[in-house]
C-alpha cells in the first residue's frame, strides 16, 4: 500500500488524500482550498478517475461534511461511489437548497462507528470524532498487510469529547501510517487550551443576561454542537431560540433525538422566516417545507415584542428583516465562527454595519480542531511507526512536538 496527500500539507483545506493498493484506489476526502475564490476557479487534483472512466478508482470517503473536505465533488463523475456518514449526507441534502454552492452526493455505503467496510483490497473502520462539523470520522485503511490512520477533522473540547477520550484509551493500533491534522499549531500557545463546550454555554448565558434586547448569534447551522450550545443557554435564561428554515431543515435532518429542532416536544425553539428566504423557498418549488413547523412560527409582526426573550440564530442578511420589524432595540450580535472570517467577506461586512449603527459586537467561540496538548496525547497513545502532518499551515513544527514525524510534499506518493 502507498499514500499520496494530493493536497494538505502546506496548508488547511482542500484536503484530498489518495491510497493506492494491489491496483486500486480510494480517495478520502476531495476538499475546495479555502483559498479558492470558487468552484470554477479551483482544479480537481491529478487524479486519473476524477473525469475520466478509470475502474481502479474504487471509491470516494467524505470524513466529513465541510466544504474544504468535499467542496470540489461536483466536479468530479458523477458515477464515482461517495462513502460518508449517513448523517453528514442527510444534512448536506438538507443544506443544498439554502446554501450558495450547496451539493448533495449520491452516496453508496455509509460509515458506521467502527464497523468495517470493505471496498476493493481496502478494509475501512471509521472512529466517530468530536468535531464543529456533524458525523465526522477518523478512518483507519488496511491493505496490504499494512495500515493508515486518517484523523481527517477532530477536537477533544466539543459536547461529544467523550469520543476522544475513548479513542485514547484504546486507540487504533500497530498503525504503520498516522496522517494526523494540525490545524491549532500556530493558532494557540503549545500549552493552551481552547474553551470548551460547556464554558460557552456558561459565557452566552452571562451574556444573554446582560441582553436587554434580542440576542443574535451568528454561527454556522451545520455546527450543531454549537447550535445545541445556544440553545442551551436560551432556555437557561427564559428566552426561546429562533432559526430559520435553512437552520430547522439541518436540525431535522441530524435525526438525533437529543438534538433541539421545531418538533412536537421540544420547547423554547421558533422558527422565523426572513422575506428573502420565503421567495427564494417559492421560487424553487419547496415552499411547503414550511408546513411541517406549524406551531412553531414566528412573524415578523411577533418580533418586536418577543425581543426581550429570544435568541436568533441569524446572518448578516438577516438585519434587514429584524429592523423592518422593529426588532433590533437593545440588541446584541455574538459572533461564533472562526474570527478570521471577520477580516473580509461577509463577516467583516457584518462586524462593520453593526459598528456604525452602534450594536453591540463581541466573539464568543472556541476551535472545531484539538488543541496541541490533545494532538499530542493522541500521538502518543496511537505511537504510529511515522506520523506525516496534513491540514496545517504549521508542519515545520511537528517534529519539535511529536515522534516519527515524517515532512512529505502534495504530490509525494509514501510506500507504507
Amino acid at each position: 500500500m502507498r499514500v499520496c496527500i494530493q493536497r494538505g500539507t502546506r496548508e488547511i483545506g482542500g484536503t484530498c488524500v489518495e491510497v493506492e493498493s494491489a491496483g486500486a484506489r480510494i480517495l478520502l476526502d476531495l476538499g475546495l482550498p479555502l483559498d479558492a475564490e470558487d468552484l470554477t476557479s479551483a482544479p480537481l487534483p491529478p487524479i486519473s478517475g476524477l473525469t475520466e472512466p478509470d475502474p481502479s478508482l474504487v471509491a470516494i470517503i467524505l470524513s466529513h461534511g465541510h466544504r474544504d473536505h468535499w467542496g470540489l465533488l461536483p466536479k468530479a463523475r458523477v458515477d464515482i461511489p461517495i462513502v460518508m456518514g449517513r448523517a453528514g449526507e442527510r444534512i448536506m441534502r438538507a443544506a443544498a437548497d439554502f446554501v450558495p454552492g450547496g451539493f448533495a452526493p449520491t452516496v453508496s455505503h455509509h460509515l458506521e462507528n467502527g464497523k468495517l467496510l470493505t471496498l476493493g483490497p481496502f478494509s475501512i473502520t471509521p472512529y466517530l470524532v468530536d468535531h464543529s462539523g456533524f458525523d465526522a470520522y477518523a478512518l483507519v485503511v488496511e491493505a496490504g498487510g499494512r495500515r493508515v490512520f486518517y484523523s481527517g477533522d477532530l477536537r477533544a473540547h466539543g459536547r461529544k469529547s467523550k469520543l476522544f477520550e475513548r479513542m485514547i484509551a484504546n486507540p487504533p493500533s500497530h498503525i504503520d501510517v498516522m496522517l494526523m491534522e494540525g490545524s491549532s499549531l500556530g493558532r494557540l500557545p503549545d500549552d493552551a487550551e481552547f474553551e470548551t463546550e460547556d464554558q460557552l454555554e456558561g459565557a452566552f448565558v452571562e451574556r444573554f443576561k446582560a441582553t436587554v434586547g434580542m440576542a443574535l448569534v451568528a454561527c454556522s447551522a451545520q455546527n450543531i454542537d454549537r447550535v445545541v450550545t445556544v440553545y442551551r443557554a436560551a432556555k437557561r435564561t427564559g428566552r426561546t431560540l429562533i432559526v430559520d428554515a435553512y437552520a430547522a431543515e439541518v436540525l431535522k435532518a441530524t435525526a438525533y433525538d437529543s438534538i433541539p429542532k421545531p418538533v412536537q416536544g421540544w420547547p423554547n425553539i421558533a422558527v422565523f422566516i426572513p422575506q428573502s428566504q420565503r421567495v427564494s423557498l417559492k421560487l424553487k418549488g419547496i415552499a411547503p417545507i414550511v408546513d411541517s413547523y406549524r406551531g412553531f412560527r414566528v412573524w415578523p409582526e411577533q418580533l418586536a415584542e418577543q425581543a426581550s426573550r429570544s435568541v436568533m440564530l441569524f446572518r448578516g442578511w438577516m438585519l434587514k428583516d429584524i429592523e423592518r420589524a422593529g426588532a433590533l432595540v437593545g440588541a446584541r450580535v455574538f459572533w461564533s465562527q472562526w474570527d478570521g472570517y471577520l477580516h473580509d467577506g461577509a463577516g467583516k461586512m457584518l462586524k462593520e454595519v453593526c459598528l456604525a449603527r452602534g450594536i453591540p459586537f463581541e466573539s464568543i467561540h472556541t476551535s472545531g480542531h484539538a488543541s496541541p496538548g490533545d494532538l499530542k496525547r493522541l500521538a502518543v497513545a496511537v505511537a504510529p511507526k511515522r506520523l506525516i502532518p496534513i491540514h496545517t499551515f504549521e508542519r515545520h513544527r511537528f517534529p519539535d512536538l511529536f515522534d516519527n514525524v515524517t515532512l512529505v510534499d502534495d504530490g509525494q506518493w509514501i510506500e507504507v
